[in-house]
């Protein structure tokens, strides 16, 4: 009886370690919401234009990843695919 009840313990806590990096990401990630307003940012793009392709975004490990953006500080949930007025490609 005592082997299961050890294996269920370290079962969970095992579970809970891998998922620390994952709440991690959410309890850390900021939006600023009065800067997006002024930029009009959306996640989608417009007339082909993304942050992918704008000298401003700052992106993360993967193309698919959120990342952030030199003009709106302390926000690091800009969608690869979002767009804002001062969309940069020079």
């Amino acid at each position: 009886m005592m082997n299961t009840t050890r294996r269920y313990f370290l079962k969970k806590v095992g579970t809970a370690l891998l998922l620390i990096p994952l709440l991690d990401r959410q309890a850390n990630a900021a939006s600023n919401a009065t800067v997006r307003a002024q930029l009009q940012y959306r996640n989608t793009p417009k007339d082909g234009m993304n942050c992918t392709a704008c000298l401003e975004f700052l992106p993360e490990k993967s193309d698919q990843d959120l990342g952030g953006c030199k003009l709106m500080p302390d926000d690091d949930e800009i969608s690869p695919n979002g767009y804002c007025t001062k969309w940069n490609s020079m």
